[in-house]
Parts: structure tokens; C-alpha cells; sequence
């Protein structure tokens, strides 16, 4: 059999890994996805405070966070876009995430967006048992969507998107055994909806929330055996805003995220009828039942629920500093991390800078210690 790189074998095995921690017991029942690159912050503001976005300010960024907001942005078009590097910690120098994307304002009530996402993951060599190099592979994964976004009334827009995803991480590899399974890129197609509310409270204080289902589509299928399907990172996030301006120059906000995979919890034992029900799961059955279906009962569902907090501070809307905290239980994948960012504005072009902070050693976090960069053109607002 030939000997495949880490990374092939990660993916041509599908959810094995995932079964092997639900073996340990509830403590270490991971959810496994395709495609969990898709749920990375793409941008450098919400990355600055702590990954809220369900109900910060509207801007480019919210086909990721809740495309709703796009009704209520202040711009008349306007496109942004972000680079991140990946693993720079373990001096990876060929991993990246780009992020483009744009929107349009149609008329006072409704706004045209669309986005690209796109991770490579440089070159990775495949060899044989003996060491010997067959060919490097160039993994990437890219997703491309539109979004439209209207008001409903003067506080309340709906957004809606849809998304074609494309994961090609073994370009065709060929697993020789018994089976001598072919692999292949996975695509599929997917769709969102958003609900977003902003109210003034006064003339000096407001406030927002979010509702976003992000992802609902069609299985990633990585070979022609159904067993090798993976859910896509179906998600639902929660969130609110309350903003103070404080004087003619200071303003400041507070954010909070409420965060859930719609993805169906893996059974806890060595069940092969149970791992194939599992498998076997509908997008929407499995998006449904993921609020009760965890072994571990209520205490385990309540330990799936990602917590995102963060902090905002302009000085005359034209320099911001950014603080905030990501919590997820150490029984479901364990990522702690504090994040900080620093935001200008001159005239229609933006700048925006963020740094993530592990505060926990039971995961390895792919951007710690990154410094992540955005840049924007935002046309004369219309309003």
C-alpha cells in the first residue's frame, strides 16, 4: 500500500478520527466536518474581538456573519479583502486564507453582495512506503457566494445566499489496497438566511441583534463510497450589540456571540449500526436533531454552545481598538483564545489589523500568535 502523507490520510479516512475520541467517552466527543475552514473569521475586525459578528455594524464582512446586515450598510458599494496566514507558528510559510469580497446598493432598501474564500495549503508531497516521492499535491478548498438583503421595515432586514464549495485536498489520489479507492474533490452547494434588528435606544445609544444559519447543504463526498461523506460545518449564530456614543468623538460597543454547529453529535460507543445511522443522517434531520441527540444529555448540548465576547472603542470614527475573548468547552474541541485589533479610516479606504492570543494549551490554534490583515474601499455613503 502506498504510504500517503498525514494530511491524505486525515481526509480519505473521513470521521474516523472523530469516532476514535467518542470512544474515550463524553469528554472528548468531537464534531467532525468537511470543510471546517469555511467557520474561520475571514476579516480582521471581527477577528480583533473575539469572532462576533451576528450583530456588529454592518460592513463587507457580513455574507460570514449574518448577510442580513447588508441591508443596512452606510456605503454605496465597496470591497474588501484579507489575508491570514496559516501555522506560521510551526514555520509554515506556503498555507494561506484569502477573502474577497464586495457588495452594492441597490436602491434604500436592499443591497447585492457576493464573496470568495479561497485556503491553500501549499505543496504536500505523497510518497511511497519507502520514502520515495510519487507527487506533490497542491490541496486547496475554495467557496465562492451572492447574497441579496433587504429591509423588511426600518429595524428589521432578511438576508439570503447561496454558496458552491469546492474541496479538492488529494487531487485524485488513488489509495491502493484492498478497495483501491480513487479519491476526488468534493463539491457542493449550500445556502443562508439571516435575520438582523437595530433600534435606537436614544440619541446617543443603540442596539442590534442577529439570527444566522450559515452552510445548510449537500454532503462533501471525498470518493464514490458513501462512507467517506462529510457533513458540512452547518451553523447557527446568535448575537447582540449595544452601542454608546459617549460624546461627538468617542463611541464605544459591546458584543456577544452565541454559537452552535447543526451538525448531529457522534454516537459515544464502538457502535458500527450506530455510526452508520450517524452517517446516514439527512442535512435537515441532522440539523434538527443536533439539539438533542448529544449522549451526554442536556449537560452535553450546553458544552456544544461557542461563546464569542467582544469590545469596540472609535475615536472620531476614524481610529478603533478591538478586544475580545473566543471560549469553546475543552470537551468539544477546546479552543480558548483572546484576540486584539486595531482599526483606521481615511476618506473611503480602511485599514484593519488583528492578533489572536491561545490562553489554553488543550489545543493547538492554527493562527496563534498571526497577525491578520484587511483592507477596504468604501464608496460615499447614501446616507
Amino acid at each position: 500500500m502506498k504510504k500517503l502523507t498525514f494530511l491524505t490520510m486525515l481526509i480519505a479516512l473521513g470521521g474516523t478520527l472523530s469516532a476514535q475520541y467518542s470512544e474515550l467517552g463524553q469528554e472528548k466527543n468531537f464534531i467532525s466536518t468537511g470543510l471546517p475552514i469555511i467557520l474561520v473569521a475571514p476579516d480582521a475586525i471581527s477577528g480583533g474581538m473575539g469572532d462576533v459578528g451576528a450583530a456588529t455594524t454592518p460592513d463587507a464582512y457580513s455574507a460570514h456573519w449574518n448577510n442580513a446586515k447588508f441591508a443596512f450598510i452606510d456605503g454605496a458599494a465597496g470591497a474588501y479583502t484579507t489575508y491570514t496566514p496559516w501555522l506560521r507558528k510551526l514555520m509554515v510559510g506556503d498555507m494561506n486564507l484569502f477573502y474577497l469580497a464586495g457588495y452594492y446598493r441597490i436602491n434604500s432598501r436592499s443591497t447585492a453582495a457576493a464573496s470568495l474564500t479561497y485556503f491553500t495549503l501549499g505543496d504536500v508531497d505523497n510518497t511511497d512506503i519507502e520514502g520515495n516521492k510519487i507527487m506533490t499535491m497542491h490541496p486547496n478548498e475554495f467557496t465562492i457566494d451572492a447574497t441579496y438583503a433587504l429591509k423588511v421595515t426600518d429595524n428589521l432586514s432578511l438576508g439570503a445566499t447561496g454558496r458552491f464549495l469546492r474541496s479538492d485536498l488529494t487531487n485524485g489520489v488513488t489509495l491502493t489496497g484492498d478497495d483501491n479507492t480513487t479519491t476526488q474533490a468534493a463539491n457542493s452547494l449550500a445556502a443562508d438566511i439571516g435575520l438582523y434588528y437595530q433600534q435606537s435606544i436614544d440619541e446617543t445609544q443603540d442596539f442590534a441583534l442577529g439570527a444566522f444559519i450559515s452552510n445548510l447543504g449537500a454532503k462533501l463526498s471525498y470518493s464514490e463510497d458513501d462512507n467517506t461523506k462529510e457533513f458540512l460545518p452547518s451553523n447557527l449564530r446568535l448575537g447582540g450589540r449595544y452601542t454608546n456614543k459617549i460624546d461627538e468623538y468617542n463611541k464605544i460597543s459591546v458584543m456577544l456571540d452565541l454559537n452552535k454547529l447543526l451538525v448531529p453529535t457522534p454516537p459515544l460507543r464502538d457502535d458500527t449500526e450506530a455510526w452508520a445511522d450517524w452517517r446516514n443522517t439527512g442535512v435537515i434531520a441532522g440539523a434538527l436533531q443536533s439539539f438533542n441527540d448529544a449522549p451526554g444529555g442536556l449537560q452535553e448540548e450546553l458544552q456544544e454552545i461557542q461563546v464569542s465576547a467582544g469590545a469596540e472603542y472609535w475615536y472620531s470614527e476614524t481610529f478603533a481598538v478591538r478586544a475580545g475573548y473566543f471560549y469553546e468547552h475543552a470537551n468539544k474541541g477546546g479552543r480558548q483564545y483572546a484576540t486584539v485589533g486595531v482599526g483606521i479610516r481615511y476618506s473611503y479606504f480602511s485599514g484593519d489589523f488583528s492578533y489572536l492570543i491561545p490562553t489554553t494549551t488543550i489545543s493547538t490554534n492554527s493562527l496563534a500568535n498571526t497577525v491578520r490583515v484587511s483592507i477596504g474601499l468604501d464608496m460615499k455613503p447614501t446616507r
